[in-house]
């Protein structure tokens, strides 16, 4: 095991500081949050009393190159793990796509990428952590531990169990180059029957998908290579997702590849006029999720969009519409008609996902055995007149549940409160509130993800 220079000693020091802070808010009566610049939450919401500084919880610990194990701090963004471990030939299994997120943020939420297919959701590639907990107190819980209940309740609760300090997290092996065939279909229900054979398949180490349009669906196969012919390059004048629908066979590093996503957030870099050929020339130290998440928090505070809509006084509302929700494979053409019947939003992404393990997570628990897709889709639509607010993340709440899907929370949430916890378990959620949080000095789960405020 390579132990980096004298991390974990500076680990407990931070630790034995936070532990100490966090104390100190409680015996004030302060209800607790983190202190930080990125969210793995796509809306707003009130902040906490008093704010953690975790910013200086982002370091790897340790590489493990014999066991494929990492121990990572919590506050460290997948680009910093990922570059670190990529010395070794190494990456995490599972890296979410866009560089901003951190590692603590994907176990506390959802998180996927076109290896889940093989491995799961994030959340599955976590062996353990150490936890701190809302009682103030910081705990060691792994699958098989006396904390095992805080283990496998802590995906999809957003913190509000505690917060994952450092992980210890699985990785795979790594070669230099990444091969990507990309196959067009333009029927749905042959689409998804060929990226459920796709997932079958031994040979590959990434699926995932982009639907244009109805006659448009393109999948994307990819595997690990020594070596390339060419080397393709998405960080700056060429952007990725066009060249799915235009190219057979792509090559990238692994590098490139993990964060193909990232320089424009998909295609959301549209909305920011990023994708102006002119505009883009100069621009490069600006494509990045990074720099959406900034555009979007400045937003947020001064409401530009809803100024301007009220200056243009077309008396329509617009309704933010980012999702990513889970369908069973075999009902994904249903959902797909719906979605471009009722919605529209284009493109698509598609990702595959399949249990790795028949563990219990409560707040997002999927069926081992069962492939679904992940349709991830991310736009802002103009309300139908008279509509109220919700009208289209309303219908797609439905479809997930009429189609036993299952929908991550770090975007809007509509379900009234019964709902909510009946599809998020309740009453384990419950149990681990008066168990880890019995003061409830952070903020309850259905308050952060649907009151907002």
């Amino acid at each position: 095991m390579n132990r980096l220079n004298d991390r974990p000693q500076l680990y407990e020091q931070k630790k034995a500081r936070l532990v100490a802070e966090f104390q100190e808010a409680l015996a004030r009566g302060a209800t607790v949050g983190l202190g930080k610049k990125t969210s793995n939450l796509f809306r707003s919401r009130a902040p906490a009393k008093h704010l953690l500084d975790v910013s200086g919880f982002n370091n790897v610990i340790s590489i493990d190159k014999q066991n494929l194990l990492a121990e990572v701090e919590g506050m460290t963004s997948f680009d910093d793990f990922t570059k670190e471990t990529l010395k070794y030939g190494l990456l995490p299994a599972v890296v979410p796509e866009l560089k901003s997120i951190t590692v603590g943020g994907a176990m506390a939420g959802i998180a996927i990428e076109s290896s889940s297919f093989k491995y799961g959701l994030v959340h599955e590639t976590v062996l353990s952590m150490e936890v701190l907990t809302g009682s103030g107190a910081v705990l060691s819980c792994s699958r098989t531990n006396e904390h095992q209940d805080l283990f496998f309740g802590f995906p999809n609760t957003y913190g509000t169990l505690g917060y994952a300090l450092k992980l210890t997290v699985r990785l795979v092996p790594a070669n230099k180059f990444v091969e990507l065939n990309h196959e067009k279909f333009s029927d749905a229900t042959l689409y998804f029957a060929a990226l459920k054979t796709a997932c079958q398949r031994t040979d590959l180490d990434f699926v995932d998908g982009t639907v244009f349009d109805e006659d448009t669906l393109c999948l994307t196969t990819a595997r690990f290579v020594d070596s390339a012919s060419f080397v393709s390059h998405y960080t700056y004048l060429q952007i990725y997702y066009k060249s799915v629908a235009k190219k057979q066979v792509d090559y990238l590093t692994a590098y490139d590849y993990i964060w193909r996503w990232d320089t424009d957030w998909f295609w959301c870099s549209k909305n920011f006029g990023l994708q102006n050929p002119w505009l883009r020339a100069f621009a490069r130290p600006w494509l990045h999720s990074t720099t959406y998440w900034k555009i979007m928090g400045w937003n947020r505070r001064h409401g530009f969009t809803d100024k301007l809509l009220k200056w243009k006084g077309d008396g329509r509302q617009e309704e933010s519409v980012i999702q990513d929700v889970q369908i069973p494979v075999q009902r994904a053409p249903e959902f797909l008609a719906l979605f471009q019947q009722q919605i529209g939003i284009k493109p698509v992404w598609i990702c595959p996902t399949k249990p790795a393990a028949p563990d219990h997570y409560p707040a997002y628990d999927l069926k081992f055995g069962q492939l679904y897709v992940n349709f991830g889709f991310w736009d802002v639509l103009k309300l139908p007149a008279g509509a109220k607010e919700g009208y289209f993340n309303r219908q797609v709440e439905q479809w997930v549940d009429q189609l036993d899907g299952a929908k991550s929370l770090y975007s809007t949430v509509f379900y009234d409160e019964g709902t909510f916890w009946q599809r998020y378990d309740g009453t384990s959620y419950r149990a681990l509130k008066r168990k880890y949080d019995p003061q409830g000095k952070l903020k309850d789960l259905y308050d952060k993800a649907v009151r907002r405020k």
